[in-house]
């Protein structure tokens, strides 16, 4: 353990070990916090041992994926955890964005916020080795993490690593505070109704963001404006209602989870629904999902016209009114969404219109 000295304060790397000999369980997230740091600078601070830095074109890293196998994705937020076991295919980087199409292993890249990215050998509890790529935005915080199977290719896995192994292993990192949500327009400057008229009047799920940009409007302050039948708030339990709804009627789901940097999608069924303390979560073989509770603020039930018909969400929103979980029903495009679904999210319990 490292020796306090005022003229000569330990290092990062120091205080972090002498952390972990206090608690040889935490975990990097919470050691970052506990030491009032990002968890990139975290792990820049042990760069050469645990950990080793990357550099280069991280979507042509993405592009090397594929021959490595079986892996496990995580995706996070700070209220909610992803988790996808499964193969990168179809993956296809263009200028700032990116897609992986693959079913299990489905994500949207947004590459301009991958800003830094590492290499982490931990020690498990068993003694054995497990290695992951973890990437960050400019802020340190985590954008997407990759981590080893037991049905990883590992010689694959270690071409892509020396391949894209930064010459430089310092232990500093440049970190900048990025910018929260910009704040909404006061609602008396929203053309509400020409907002409603054009949300009837949605032909594709996917033409909703532009709708917002167009009407300067934020998701949320959308949400409360635009109403029923469209928009319904709904208990901020309704998620584990939904869950536990959709394992008993086994009724396949989509869940989205993301961050500046990544959004990633379980598409398929649910099966094991298990609340731990301020955590529900979904155990399933090749899905864990892990959110906070306490952390949801205000739910709603979405409804978006298409060509194929409604397409019905359930989203949660967070204290700062962002949007960090959207689930839909699973569906082919160019078919209604399953009545199931539908039947799971009329059944949650509404609150009075005014209750934002």
């Amino acid at each position: 353990m490292a020796v306090m000295d005022a003229e000569h304060p330990p290092t990062l790397a120091e205080r972090w070990t002498a952390l972990r000999d206090t608690a040889p369980s935490i975990r990097t997230r919470d050691a970052a916090a506990e030491l009032g740091v990002s968890e990139a600078e975290l792990l820049a601070s042990d760069a050469g041992w645990s950990t080793v830095r990357l550099s280069g074109d991280f979507g042509a890293l993405l592009e090397r994926l594929p021959a490595v196998g079986e892996i496990m994705a995580l995706t996070r937020n700070p209220h909610v955890v992803h988790e996808k076991v499964g193969a990168f295919g179809n993956v296809r980087i263009g200028p700032g964005h990116g897609l992986v199409l693959n079913h299990d292993i489905d994500l949207r890249l947004f590459m301009g916020q991958w800003r830094h990215g590492f290499e982490v050998t931990d020690v498990m509890k068993d003694g054995r080795q497990r290695r992951s790529l973890q990437f960050f935005d400019a802020a340190g915080e985590a954008v997407h993490k990759i981590y080893e199977r037991s049905g990883t290719d590992t010689d694959a896995w270690t071409r892509v690593v020396r391949d894209f192994l930064a010459e430089d292993q310092k232990a500093d990192l440049d970190i900048h505070e990025l910018p929260g949500l910009p704040a909404d327009l006061p609602d008396d400057q929203i053309d509400v109704d020409g907002l409603r008229a054009h949300w009837s009047d949605l032909k594709d799920v996917h033409d909703f963001f532009g709708m917002l940009k167009d009407f300067r409007t934020g998701r949320l302050q959308a949400m409360r404006l635009v109403g029923a039948p469209y928009v319904e708030e709904v208990e901020p339990t309704s998620a584990r209602t939904m869950l536990e709804a959709a394992s008993r009627t086994e009724t396949p789901i989509m869940c989205f989870v993301g961050n500046r940097g990544c959004i990633q999608i379980h598409s398929g069924p649910v099966e094991e629904i298990k609340v731990m303390g301020p955590w529900l979560n979904v155990l399933d073989p090749g899905f864990n999902l892990h959110l906070r509770e306490d952390h949801v603020a205000r739910a709603f039930v979405v409804r978006k016209p298409t060509r194929d018909g409604h397409v019905t969400s359930l989203e949660l929103f967070a204290p700062d009114g962002r949007n960090f979980a959207m689930f839909f029903g699973v569906r082919k495009e160019g078919e209604p969404e399953l009545d199931s679904w539908r039947s799971i999210l009329a059944d949650l319990p509404r609150l009075p219109a005014d209750a934002g």
